[in-house]
């Protein structure tokens, strides 16, 4: 066996898949050898467990939560979130009903589907006219990662829900589809497309009669969307990768596109997350590196917004070819402006959004902020989602304060992982002051004019340092009182080779890593990892393999890992992402939630959702007895008036196990991504 280190500068070739073509290490060569050592069996499983994560009565809790307010911030008392929590429920079996399956004992609500107005003159949701301006005063498509920022009067019936909207399918967003008129797009479908993504913050209420929860008519609630200005802070303001037509100074762009998972600051402000960005675009006069290694079209915009009739500057900008003279004469840098985190401050209106640049450029899945610490450095870390890309932290160079704002995010360290065979790992410093950073770019002949170079080429920066790369790295999950760190590990149908982290290849079903950094401490650049499950089957998913855990059941078997969030309870929520052939042919039903205890590895399905959607965002209320659930594009791999799904509007909201499935009409009613708000009948805390 090679016990070589998978972090020193030798690394083993990878299989070149997708945009990363570097030679860096693969996750499943690596995890497949530590596998083989088993190297935790002793003592059980619990015992494995607190031997590498610490006894329950001496972790830490983090320091205490804000929770903002209109006039400010309150402190609650410090978290006591049990560390072994006990599930109230029973396992919800797999189903595929065109509707929302819940445990018993539970009810559900629809909250803020698509379309629903909630700015301006409040357009109400037409499914077949609907204008563009219309779309700007209403709720985006696709739901996704979300937040709920409370108020104090209130802060469990009353606060701001913030919602990043990913994309639109076409076939449902539009009656007919995507239409074309001698190659070119209708100005207004396009302006439309264009406010159907981004951010909707909404303020929501909670009727204290009938328990319902409504949407407040009121000044908070605005659309952040593709169009929005937004201004560039940290190292990349200014730089000449960022100049364009729209901005010669380098310090704007408009705004924020392909919004999947998300953040949230110590300060109250929302962090969402720009992932398959590049395809909105298109070079024709050939792609320079920061282009090139994201994967930016050389034929066409994934909606060919570039084409649009009226060819306004507002969409020409998504043409990066280089047509005139100098940067700032075209778009040639537009794509360089997305990519990155970016900063929403929901409770000022009248704010413009920030893109963080210190931070890091390329597919964010989400922003999770350790526990943070009076005094110490905050840490932010984000997963790359694409095959065999990597996963990231941010560490800001001032310390944790009462008094910081957002522009402690634009100073720090951006690190990548390194994952070693033998359970430990390092943080990579991508920072062109470092001497290790230096030594290895000019080994590789590859040259950063400085650190706005090497942030927005952070995927090439990564492979300089040889990263491991990782089956598409999405959703993380910091626990507030051990400070492990979760990260979901979707698929990679490309694997060829194997490593420690990344156990198989091909790797339909995904798995969840965990980490502990060295000390306990989230700045540290040391860190001992595992595998906490391994996706699958019957047969094939095993909970903490290295440990011998348990194999997974009919009642917990899930595959394609996407979404997580540890609540205030303990409780690691998963959501999964299947595609529709693995939801429609495989053993697992269509995509499904479920509730893990992180010490025991006890895993049952709470929840599964309607036809052919993905389960997204999840949050809850600070007491717990109101969880939000995101249901993204349902009836996906719908025609134009041909649906797969009719949910919600079919009048089937949810079900509970052994009742009557939900059937879609494919002429019924046109199906919408919505906020699913989830409660117990007797009003106690969801899940335990």
């Amino acid at each position: 066996m090679n016990n070589k280190k998978a972090c020193q500068v030798e690394t083993n070739n990878g299989d070149g898949p997708m945009s990363n073509h570097s030679d860096n290490a693969h996750f499943s060569s690596i995890l497949e050898r530590r596998l083989s050592r088993r190297e935790v069996l002793a003592g059980g499983l619990g015992l494995a467990v607190t031997g590498m994560f610490g006894l329950p009565g001496l972790v830490e809790r983090a320091e205490a939560r804000k929770y903002p307010s209109t006039t400010g911030l309150t402190v609650p008392p410090k978290s006591s979130i049990p560390l072994n929590p006990e599930f109230n429920f029973s396992a919800v079996p797999v189903t595929r009903s065109d509707t929302v399956t819940i445990p018993h004992g539970y009810k559900a609500q629809v909250l803020i589907p698509w379309g629903t107005p909630i700015t301006g003159n409040y357009p109400e949701f037409n499914p077949d006219g609907n204008t563009g301006e219309d779309q700007e005063q209403q709720i985006g498509s696709n739901h996704d990662g979300m937040h709920y920022f409370p108020f104090r009067d209130d802060p469990n019936g009353h606060g701001l829900l913030c919602v990043n909207h990913e994309y639109i399918d076409e076939n449902i967003f539009h009656p007919e589809g995507l239409t074309s008129i001698n190659d070119q797009r209708p100005d207004d479908e396009v302006r439309k497309e264009i406010a159907a993504h981004g951010v909707s913050i909404t303020e929501i209420r909670k009727e204290p009669v009938s328990g319902q929860w409504e949407v407040v008519r009121g000044p908070y609630n605005r659309r952040v969307t593709a169009g929005t200005p937004v201004e560039i802070r940290g190292p990349v303001r200014g730089s000449n990768l960022v100049k364009t037509k729209y901005s010669p100074a380098g310090t704007a762009t408009r705004g924020t596109l392909n919004n999947c998972a998300h953040g949230y600051t110590p300060w109250g402000t929302y962090l969402t997350c720009e992932e398959n960005w590049a395809g909105y675009f298109v070079n024709r006069t050939g792609l320079p590196r920061e282009h090139n290694r994201y994967g930016v079209s050389q034929s066409g915009g994934r909606y060919r917004w570039e084409a649009a009739q009226g060819e306004a500057d507002e969409y020409i900008r998504f043409d990066a070819s280089a047509t005139g003279r100098s940067a700032v004469e075209d778009y040639r840098n537009e794509p360089n402006t997305y990519g990155w985190i970016v900063e929403i401050d929901p409770f000022d209106p009248n704010s413009k959004p920030v893109k963080r640049t210190a931070m890091g450029r390329f597919a964010h899945e989400g922003c999770w902020l350790a526990p943070p610490q009076y005094g110490k450095p905050l840490v932010f870390y984000s997963g790359d989602d694409s095959q065999n890309e990597y996963i990231y932290k941010f560490v800001t160079k001032a310390r944790y304060n009462n008094h910081v704002s957002g522009d402690i995010l634009d100073e720090g360290t951006l690190y990548v992982a390194c994952f070693n065979d033998d359970g430990t790992g390092e943080w990579l410093a991508l920072d062109i002051n470092d001497r290790f950073f230096r030594v290895m770019a000019i080994s590789k002949g590859i040259f950063f004019v400085d650190q706005a170079d090497v942030l927005v080429n952070t995927r090439l920066a990564a492979d300089v340092v040889g990263a491991t790369k990782m089956d598409r790295p999405e959703w993380g999950a910091v626990h507030p009182q051990t400070r492990e760190v979760y990260m979901t590990l979707t698929n990679n149908s490309s694997r060829t080779t194997t490593d420690a982290p990344n156990p198989r290849g091909p790797n339909p079903y995904g798995h969840i890593i965990r980490w502990r950094e060295q000390g306990n401490r989230p700045w540290a650049t040391r860190f001992k990892w595992d595998i906490f499950v391994l996706a699958g089957p019957e047969g094939d998913g095993q909970v903490l393999p290295e440990q011998s855990g348990p194999a997974l059941t009919q009642d917990n078997i899930f595959a394609s890992p996407d979404g997580l969030w540890i609540d205030q309870n303990g409780i690691l929520w998963i959501r999964t992402d299947m595609s529709g052939s693995q939801q429609g042919n495989g053993p697992f039903g269509a995509n499904a939630m479920l509730a893990a205890n992180p010490v025991t590895g006890e895993i049952k399905r709470f929840l599964v959702g309607p036809n052919n959607q993905e389960t997204t965002g999840v949050i809850s209320t600070p007491d717990g007895k109101n969880m939000f659930v995101n249901f993204q594009h349902p009836g996906d791999r719908s025609q134009p008036n041909q649906f797969t799904s009719n949910w919600p509007d079919s009048g089937a909201v949810f079900r509970h196990p052994g009742e009557s499935q939900a059937v879609a009409n494919p002429t019924g009613p046109r199906p919408r991504s919505a906020t699913v708000v989830i409660t117990r009948e007797d009003g106690g805390v969801v899940g335990v």
